[in-house]
């Protein structure tokens, strides 16, 4: 038996893009021909896909950490730079995909075929000649890779199986799923030896199905009680759902109809699992007194229109029939499903106004400018060059920064920081016809312009 995880926080990271290429064409007696740097390669994307044949988490609990490739760089003679290779990650359908520190639900990802891009690659850095014009015939710089998504999430699998088990601990869930599949879980006298949900495959004629014994309930499980909502959560999606009752049970106020009764209360509790078809299973019978409450208790349950199976793990008596029946409701639930249809995700973009970018006043004579293109823009400038960061001044004059700072109030010798407070980058603002020139790095001493 393969071990179960059904919770993992995996360490993803998008590939860089490649950086653009500063190149000069040069042959015989052309030693100046024109820039033919190349663009950088775009990196890789790190994408989630519903995979049928991957039923567990267990290979990213093992190997948490998953990057894609990185862009490779432009080159000379107008080549462009490879793109980094995508990683594909499958998963069992029916994972739920959350942000692994605020705990929001980023996507449920249901439907075989269905994809998410949980990390964006980074966009591969221009070369010379894509960025040469009327007015800069030969740049001397190109622009940089953006680096790739980096974030950790959180993947959690709720859907475990098409039949579940419940019952109160100890009631031999273990020992039955042990008898009726090559699962071998833990087995001990005493309760809550299942810690974890066991995963067995059973086949019954030609239908193959899988079977979870998820952790015994206690009264007020659906409040959090016991093991509580870390057993129902693995219920949720489950087909069908079997009973095991405890025939030979000697604790006071116990017998299998008031079991029944409790564990149904607190599915009803929970929700959302009152109309999974059930049957009913009356264990130990092996044991003694163990068949004779079992003859008491089945009319009972009979006459609430229940299908009652009378077994025992220990001695296999009654698991043939009782796999038939499990395998008919199944291939009746698979029958009515209705097809899952891959989900086409559409990520929209942030908000930010026509202009693609926001000024904030931070105090008297500091602003702080946000949005998706002054920060790309930042990102793509090699600051150890003075035409690269002219060009970004053009860029972002263009782009009408310098007018809404006007507006904003800014006065000469404004400190202006285009990005986030802590890390963004810094210039001292003139207003003119021309754009300032930035500054490097937040806590530069040099000041350009």
């Amino acid at each position: 038996m393969a071990e179960f995880v059904d919770t993992v926080i995996l360490h993803i990271k998008a590939g860089d893009g490649g950086n653009g290429c500063a190149s000069i064409h040069r042959e015989k007696f052309k030693p100046l021909g024109g820039p033919d740097g190349g663009n950088g390669g775009r990196g890789g994307d790190v994408i989630l896909e519903v995979d049928p044949n991957t039923a567990t988490l267990l290979e990213y609990h093992h190997r948490p950490h998953r990057r894609a490739g990185n862009g490779k760089q432009g080159m000379g003679s107008n080549r462009d730079g490879a793109n980094g290779e995508d990683i594909v990650l499958t998963v069992p359908n029916g994972t739920v995909v959350k942000d692994a520190e605020t705990g929001e639900v980023l996507v449920d990802l249901i439907g075989v075929g269905t994809r998410y891009v949980a990390a964006k690659g980074g966009f591969g850095g221009l070369g010379n000649a894509a960025l040469a014009n009327a007015r800069r015939k030969a740049p001397g710089f190109a622009l940089l890779g953006e680096p790739g998504d980096e974030a950790d999430i959180m993947l959690e699998l709720k859907t475990v199986a098409d039949v579940a088990l419940v019952g109160f601990p100890n009631a031999g869930k273990s020992s039955l799923i042990a008898a009726l599949s090559a699962a071998r879980p833990k087995i001990a006298d005493y309760p809550f030896t299942t810690l974890i949900p066991n995963l067995g495959v059973v086949t019954a004629g030609e239908t193959v199905f899988t079977v979870a014994d998820v952790p015994g309930l206690i009264p007020g499980a659906s409040q959090g009680r016991g093991l509580g909502h870390e057993f129902l959560r693995h219920v949720e999606r489950c087909s069908t759902i079997v009973h095991v009752l405890d025939c030979a049970t000697i604790e006071p106020g116990r017998d299998p109809v008031t079991d029944f009764d409790v564990i149904e209360a607190e599915l009803a509790a929970y929700g959302s699992l009152t109309d999974r078809p059930r049957l009913v299973v009356l264990n130990k019978v092996d044991v003694p007194d163990g068949r004779d409450l079992a003859d008491i208790v089945r009319p009972m349950l009979e006459e609430r229109g229940l299908r009652v199976f009378e077994i025992s793990a220990a001695t296999h008596e009654g698991l043939r029939p009782l796999a038939y029946a499990m395998g008919e409701m199944v291939a009746q639930a698979r029958a009515q499903a209705p097809i899952e249809e891959p989900t086409r995700l559409v990520i929209r973009p942030r908000q930010l106004g026509e202009t693609g970018f926001s000024v904030r006043r931070v105090d008297d004579n500091t602003f702080q400018v946000t949005g998706e293109k002054p920060e790309r823009w930042i990102r793509q400038t090699d600051f150890a060059n003075d035409e690269a960061v002219g060009y970004l001044a053009d860029r972002l004059n263009r782009l009408g920064v310098e007018e809404a700072l006007v507006e904003a109030g800014a006065r000469p010798g404004a400190e202006v920081i285009i990005g986030s407070m802590e890390d963004g980058h810094v210039f001292d603002w003139q207003p003119s016809q021309e754009a300032r020139v930035p500054m490097g790095p937040r806590g530069s001493d040099s000041r350009l312009g």
